[in-house]
Order: structure tokens, then C-alpha cells, then sequence
């Protein structure tokens, strides 16, 4: 649904001379987050910042400074004369905010203009909207200045590091290292790779070391890190108060990430706005009535901020000019909070996902069996804790595997599918709708093709989850099976890495859910994915629209009764009309339609869910926005039972009967029209997914802050802090300023990783201060 039809918070720019020191101190939810020097860390082993790095930002969800990096960074190469005199010819698309457009701009020309820009921002003007807002964003990054900063920092937070024990700016080498003598393993051949990404082969790996040069004005709106990565942003460099310029400095609200789900409630119930889709930038009074924890950052020349994974963070630009070079780093954790959360919410508003997350999972895999066949030949290797870390990382990486290639196994049920065609993994093939990356199996249509200027044909592919949510191009079915690798191959390395993880594991419980695929398979409990495209490609109809004929907005929605509040809200009526047809013609078209138990329209039946112990039927619409059931949901489930039998439903009928207790919706939707971004061919059969729920959400109208959901929600956050025990207020003990201090008890019920901690980093009280805040 478009935003105009639901309130919505506005933007309200921070003033020039807003005193962050104040609002921090009169703001109960408002904490600075924790810093850590270099200079205390670099003479201690990699080991100990890494597992910091896992216990704070990772395990914990919590943002991590890492400061005093300035010394490292000569000015002679992180300035604007060097700018000027390597890449000012050099053209770049810059963002103009307020207009949501690019303006296309030298690197030279951007940097002349920015004390102008920054200028036209005073205390008493500084919320027109006619200031320019220009962000130089998302360029690429110098190869001097990655070359440098891959030199000066430690190999755990480096980009593409595939050697997260790399000995670099004085930092230690791990204290626990194989036999150099030994030719079977050698040294490097322990090591875990910081970023998951290199596994990658070259042309496959996203560029995303990039540049960031904003002046006064400028800003990152509410966002998450893509792809749940782990992200990194250091400053370096920035104007100072000095001539005409004025300080430049950035500052950061941010947040947990076990919180996620409260600031994306907040976001979309009070103030109206989706995280997902990174328009909106908050006031500063929303976050001081948030109801949940904001981690403030004020970022200056030298400090590297570790951004957690799926944290909702964003960022404001003061000054003249600041200067940041960002990273992302792909990890096991963050591919497991990909697959399983952040990539169905990018399919969901369409979002880019560039960093091929199922490919990572498969190629790393490929590498790390090379390694773990030579600690199976090495005794003296299991000695080395690295390696049980390392095998560990191998077999959580293999069940998502085995989740991937479950989900892509056809039936057997149907008929062996013939003629699949076969196109070798390499091609950057992505989704027509959602744009995500397809690793494997894919469906296309052979009629819905345009041809570029230069001839090339653009064929429509459609991923399966998509197709399985009723995405498709006009034709809905009929549509072809592809595939990317040879399913022999597949089938092969799951064998072979299974039994390499079972004799890695000897007698491990663990084993007995290393079962071979086939087994693996028929105990899954649902239907796989690709065999929900199989049945829904069976019982869909096929259509051949003409695509030329299409314009970017044609789209075939469901209708139904709940909406009829949105009474200014267009959209497309039922496809057929029983009273107009003939009676012969108007029977058939009954046989095949059904009636929704909740909102009582006629559907096709091909768009109806059916229970599978009474004979009610639900539309997909009324499941999601009623149910929070997304269409793929139902289908997989071999035994659906509809809401009346759960005793959940929530229609007014059921509501009327003492055995319902009505389902009460896990959150706000308001809904993501993707007509703009999706390709001008796709159509949404089943859900129209740009209508919000809201007709069916109940709150309290005197405070609305305080639903239900939004309660849930809290509780649910502090009982996985709880569960976890994860401590790390303890972390935050001042005295002259701010120590990071903890005890052994508090580290003991964390993950084996913590055992790198050094002693230094665990308990300071005899040491001296490395955390500090203003």
C-alpha cells in the first residue's frame, strides 16, 4: 500500500550545534557504546581480539569501538589533496537526499563544493528543505588506501581475510600453532578465514570496500547491515576546526541485535516506517521513546566501529567533511542468521543480495574439506585448538548445506522431471522479482523473454521461493526447471563431507543427525521446496498474456473483504464475474471457485489453502495478514490444519464461540509495494503484498507504545539475553573512565572461542584502563 494512506513519522534534521553529551546523559535508554584501545591490544594475541569481537558484537549483539587507529593513518594519504591529485577527475554517482536522486559529480568537484555545502547549515535554518544534501556514498575504495588498511589492521576484522591469524601491526600470532616442520600441515593450513566471502572465486565476490565522504546535513537513514553480515566503519579522515572549516565528526544511533525485532515493531507501529527498505532517518525524540536500548557512537578520526549483525543502526554526518571507509565480513554466524531470518525479509521488499550467501556456504565447504583431510592424517593437529574450533565451523557450515540441498530435491511423487536445463554456476544468475542470487534449481518462462539494444535475450527466471509465495510472470505457469550443478555432484561432496565430519567426531551424539541424503530427506517433516513448485506448477493455471501489452503496474491481486477499510485504496477486482456469465459457463466457474472461511469471497481453488481434517478453506491473504503465514508456509506443511481446528481464528463468526482463543498477530505490516523494483513482467497471484494488516491489529488508542506485540516482543528479547547469560554490563565498570572488566565465572557458560580470551581482557582490575567514553 502506498505510505500516504498510514501516518507517518517525518524527518526532523539534528541542529548544528546539537550537544550530544546532554542528550546522552538525559536519556535513560541512552548509553555510550563500549570502546577498547589499540594500543592496550596490539601486543596480545589475535586470538583474544577475536573472541571480543565474537563475545561483544557477535554472541552479544552490541556495537564495539575500537580506537586510536589515527597514527596509523598518514595524512599524506588519507586526505583530500591526495583525492584530488589520484582521483579528482574521477566521476562518481553523489546522492542528493532530499530529492532521492544521483547527481553525477567529480570526486574533485565534491570535495571544492563541501565547505559551501556545509555553510548553508545554521542553527536557524537547518530544518528547510531546501538545504542540499549531497552524500558521496558507496564509491569504491582506493587501492592505496586498502593496501594500507589491510597492512595496519588485525587479520579478524580485515576484508576478504581468509587468515584470521595473519600477524600484522605487532599483534601476536596465535600462541597455539601446528609444527612449522610438519609438511602434511602446514602452518597457514589452520587458519579459519575472518571473511567467509574469499572462499569465493574472484568474479564471484561482491565489492563492497567502500568509500564514504559526507559533509554537515548528510546522513545513513534506519537500515541493517545486508545480508546479516558483520559491518565495519572506520574514519579516516576528517576536517577539523580550523580556517573556515568547522569539526567534522559522525554520529551513530544503533542498536542490539536481540532487540531487532522491537525496534522493527517500533518502527513500523509508531512511527510508520520499514527498516528493510532504508528511507526513513528518526528524530531524536522517537529514540528517546523507544522502548529499548540505543548505543550512541560519536565517531571521530581513528575509531573502527564493529557494527553488529542484523542491529538496526543509523548514522549522522557533522562538520565540514568526515571521511569513513566501511567493510563487510561474512562469518558462520552471520550465514546462519542469513539463511534462516535476513534473506526472506530482502526477498520480501526486494532487495539486492549481493553477497551470494548459499554459493559461500558451498564453496567453503569445498575449501576447508582440503584442510580437514590433513588434520585426519595429523595427530599431532588435534593438539591445536584451532582445529576443534575449525571442525566445529565445517559442520555447522555442512547443515546448512543440508538445509539448501533438502529444500531443491524434488519429489517422488511426481513423475522424474526430463528435460532440465543445465546452466553451469557462474553466470550471476539472479531472480526476475526479488533479485536475489539462485544457486541452484530455478524456474523460467520461455514466452515471457524482451530483447536489450544489442540483442540479448533477458529471460524471466524465478526463484523458488518466490514462485512458491505466487510470484511469477503473466503466463503463472507452464514454466521450465533449471539448474545450475549436476546433482550427482551435489549428492558426491554431502557424502563426502558427511563422513569426513563423522570421523572427525568419533562417537558424538551429534551423529545421528549426519544421516545420508536419502534418509536425511524422507525424515524431514515438510514438503521441500522445490516440491511445493512441483504441486503448485501442477495445480496453477497457465496463461499467455501478451507481455508487450504490460505495463510496469499491471498486477493480478486478491480481493478481499478486510480491506474494504482502505476505502481510498485502489485495487483489482476479482478476475471473474459470476452474475455475467452464462449459465452453463456460470456453473463450470462455481466448480471450480471456493469460498474463504474468513473473508467469504469466491476464489479460483488453486488459491485457497485446505484443511486437512475439515473441509474449510482460507485464502492466502487472509493467512498472512490474519495469521503471519506466509504462502510457502502452508504448502510445505504435509498436514495443514487451518486456524478454526487450531482454535486460533479470528474471524468475527469464530470470535462469537468460547472454544476460539483468536490469534493475535506477531506484528504491524504495512505492506511492500515492490512494482517500482520488481521486473515490469511479474505478477503477485496469490497475496497482494502491499496491503497492510492493520484492520486486523488491536491496540490500546490512549497508548498505542504499549500493544501487545510490542510487550512480546521485550519479553522475548530479555529472555534470549537471559538465556544466554550473556553478562556484559559487567564490561562496563568505571572508574577513572570506563574498564573493560570481567571475572572467569562470567565468561564460563559462553562458547568455546571465549577460551582465547587473554587473561588481560578478561579481568583488568590489576591492569589499566583500555575502555573509555565521553
Amino acid at each position: 500500500m502506498p505510505s500516504q494512506y498510514y501516518p507517518q513519522a517525518q524527518f526532523v534534521p539534528l541542529s548544528p550545534n546539537f550537544e550530544l553529551e546532554k542528550l546522552v546523559a538525559s536519556s535513560k535508554n541512552f548509553s555510550y557504546a563500549a570502546r577498547i584501545s589499540i594500543d592496550q591490544l596490539k601486543y596480545h594475541p589475535t586470538q583474544s581480539l577475536e573472541a571480543l569481537v565474537s563475545a561483544v558484537v557477535v554472541k552479544g549483539g552490541r556495537p564495539l569501538v575500537i580506537e586510536n587507529w589515527g597514527s596509523s593513518l598518514p595524512t599524506t594519504l588519507f586526505s583530500t589533496k591526495w583525492l584530488e591529485e589520484n582521483i579528482g577527475t574521477q566521476a562518481e554517482n553523489v546522492r542528493d537526499i532530499s530529492n532521492e536522486t544521483d547527481i553525477h559529480m567529480t570526486v574533485g568537484h565534491y570535495l571544492r563544493s563541501m565547505n559551501q555545502l556545509t555553510k548553508q547549515f545554521t542553527s536557524s535554518n537547518y530544518q528547510s528543505t531546501r538545504r542540499q544534501r549531497l552524500y558521496m556514498k558507496d564509491i569504491d575504495c582506493p587501492d592505496a588506501w586498502a593496501e594500507h588498511l589491510q597492512n595496519i589492521l588485525p587479520g579478524c576484522v580485515n576484508y576478504l581475510n581468509d587468515n584470521i591469524d595473519s600477524k600484522i601491526n605487532g599483534l601476536k600470532e596465535t600462541d597455539e600453532i601446528i609444527d612449522e616442520n610438519s609438511q602434511d600441515c602446514p602452518k597457514e593450513s589452520t587458519a579459519i578465514a575472518g571473511d567467509l566471502m574469499s572462499s569465493l572465486p574472484p568474479d564471484m565476490r561482491a565489492q563492497n570496500l567502500m568509500c564514504y565522504i559526507g559533509h554537515e546535513g548528510t546522513y545513513t537513514a534506519i537500515h541493517q547491515e545486508m545480508c546479516a553480515t558483520l559491518g565495519h566503519n572506520i574514519m579516516v579522515e576528517a576536517s577539523k576546526d580550523e580556517g573556515n572549516e568547522q569539526e567534522g565528526s559522525s554520529i551513530w544511533f544503533m542498536t542490539e541485535t536481540k532487540e531487532r525485532e522491537v525496534v522493527s515493531e517500533y518502527f513500523l507501529s509508531i512511527l510508520g516506517h520499514d527498516i528493510g527498505v532504508e528511507k526513513h532517518f528518526a528524530q531524536v525524540n522517537a529514540w528517546k521513546k523507544a522502548p529499548f536500548n540505543v548505543w550512541i557512537v560519536e565517531q571521530k578520526v581513528g575509531d573502527l566501529i564493529l557494527i553488529p549483525p542484523l542491529a538496526p543502526h543509523q548514522v549522522w554526518n557533522r562538520g565540514t567533511r568526515t571521511m569513513k571507509v566501511a567493510w563487510n565480513r561474512t562469518t558462520i554466524d552471520t550465514l546462519e542468521l542469513a539463511i534462516h531470518e535476513a534473506l526472506s525479509r530482502c526477498r520480501m521488499v526486494c532487495r539486492d543480495e549481493q553477497y551470494k550467501c548459499k554459493a559461500i556456504i558451498y564453496y567453503t565447504l569445498v575449501k576447508y574439506h582440503d584442510f580437514l583431510l590433513r588434520a585426519l592424517l595429523s595427530e599431532s593437529m588435534w593438539q591445536n585448538k584451532r582445529t576443534n574450533q575449525f571442525v566445529d565451523e565445517f559442520q555447522r557450515l555442512f547443515y546448512l548445506y543440508q538445509e539448501i540441498i533438502i529444500s531443491e530435491m524434488f519429489s517422488p511423487n511426481y513423475p522424474q522431471e526430463e528435460n532440465v536445463e543445465m546452466i553451469p554456476f557462474g553466470y550471476n544468475i539472479t531472480c526476475s522479482y526479488c533479485r536475489c542470487d539462485i544457486f541452484n534449481r530455478f524456474l523460467t518462462c520461455k514466452k515471457c523473454i524482451v530483447y536489450g539494444p544489442n540483442g540479448m535475450e533477458d529471460t524471466y527466471d524465478i526463484c523458488m521461493d518466490c514462485y512458491a509465495m505466487g510470484r511469477s510472470c503473466s503466463c503463472i505457469s507452464n514454466l521450465k526447471w533449471v539448474e545450475q550443478w549436476e546433482w550427482k555432484i551435489l549428492e558426491e561432496n554431502y557424502e563426502l563431507w558427511r563422513t569426513s565430519i563423522i570421523r572427525c567426531n568419533g562417537d558424538s551424539d551429534d551423529i545421528i543427525s549426519l544421516q545420508p541424503l536419502p534418509n536425511a530427506f524422507l525424515n524431514y517433516k515438510k514438503k521441500s521446496l522445490a516440491e511445493v513448485c512441483q504441486e503448485q506448477l501442477r495445480i496453477r493455471p497457465c496463461t499467455h498474456e501478451n507481455i508487450t501489452n504490460m505495463s510496469p503496474n499491471h498486477y493480478d491481486s486478491e480481493t478481499e473483504s478486510e480491506d474494504k477499510s482502505w476505502k481510498n485504496v485502489p485495487y483489482v477486482k476479482e478476475e471473474f464475474q459470476i452474475v455475467n456469465l452464462g449459465k452453463k459457463r456460470r456453473k463450470s466457474t462455481i466448480e471450480k471457485t471456493n469460498r474463504c472461511h474468513v473473508c467469504l469471497y469466491h476464489h479460483w481453488s488453486w488459491k485457497l489453502a485446505y484443511c486437512s481434517t475439515c473441509t474449510l478453506a482460507y485464502c492466502y491473504g487472509v493467512l498472512w495478514r490474519a495469521f503471519d503465514l506466509m504462502p510457502q508456509t502452508v504448502m510445505e506443511n504435509k498436514k495443514w490444519q487451518c486456524p478454526r481446528c487450531l482454535k486460533i481464528c479470528c474471524c468475527g463468526k469464530c470470535r462469537k464461540c468460547r472454544t476460539q482463543n483468536p490469534y493475535q498477530q506477531k506484528g504491524t505490516q504495512l505492506g511492500h509495494d515492490t512494482r517500482k523494483v520488481a521486473d515490469h513482467r511479474s505478477v503477485e497471484i496469490l497475496v497482494d503484498f502491499s496491503k497492510p494488516n492493520m484492520s486486523w491489529l488491536r491496540n490500546d488508542p490512549h497508548n498505542p507504545q504499549d500493544s501487545i506485540r510490542i510487550k512480546r516482543l521485550k519479553e522475548k528479547a530479555e529472555s534470549t539475553k537471559s538465556q544466554e547469560n550473556f553478562a556484559l554490563d559487567n564490561y562496563l565498570v568505571g572508574h577513572d573512565g570506563l574498564e573493560l572488566r570481567k571475572n572467569m565465572d562470567d565468561f564460563s557458560s559462553l562458547t568455546a572461542n571465549l577460551n582465547y580470551i587473554d587473561p588481560f581482557l578478561r579481568d583488568l582490575t590489576a591492569s589499566e584502563s583500555i575502555s573509555s567514553v565521553k
